[in-house]
């Protein structure tokens, strides 16, 4: 029975592998490994948490699962937008606890296989690229990936681990 469930669990593997969720911030495309993400819904109540960073917009209660939300745009020091009907919230599992990141527009899935993905350039300008985990290819066309464990910093996480 095992080698059965590995199998499966193996062919599970295979469909996501190079597999993205791509996403739209401002008029950059971002992606995040299908591997995390567990579902996308739309924009809902969020009930704030006091002193939290800017960028954590509250919490979420998802079929009675409390989920803290972070926005994406706000994490990434653009200008904040109200939020519309294209404005999505994209479930993710980081560092073993679910997150819902808020964007502003969900795009495709796209297959970028890891051949195509290349190191962010090193921009000595004191700017870090700390999300970015690397730039996929799709053509002509670049995707920033992102980096779903970075996304939310070690102090953070605490505090939103403890809601």
């Amino acid at each position: 029975m095992s080698d059965i469930l590995q199998t499966l669990f193996d062919s599970e593997e295979d469909t996501q592998k190079d597999k993205h969720l791509t996403f739209i911030i401002g008029k950059e495309i971002y992606g995040i490994e299908i591997r995390h993400v567990t579902e996308i819904i739309g924009i809902q109540k969020i009930t704030e948490i006091p002193e939290m960073p800017d960028y954590v917009k509250g919490i979420i209660n998802l079929r009675g699962k409390i989920i803290p939300v972070i926005d994406v745009r706000l994490r990434f020091k653009k200008e904040p937008m109200e939020y519309n009907d294209r404005t999505c919230i994209v479930v993710v599992d980081i560092k073993d606890f679910s997150v819902g990141l808020i964007v502003d527009s969900v795009s495709e899935v796209v297959s970028i296989p890891e051949n195509d993905i290349v190191d962010p350039p090193d921009v000595s300008t004191g700017y870090s690229n700390k999300y970015i985990r690397g730039i996929g290819k799709i053509g002509d066309d670049v995707k920033l990936l992102i980096d779903c464990n970075k996304l939310i910093n070690d102090e953070d996480c605490e505090k939103l681990i403890q809601v």
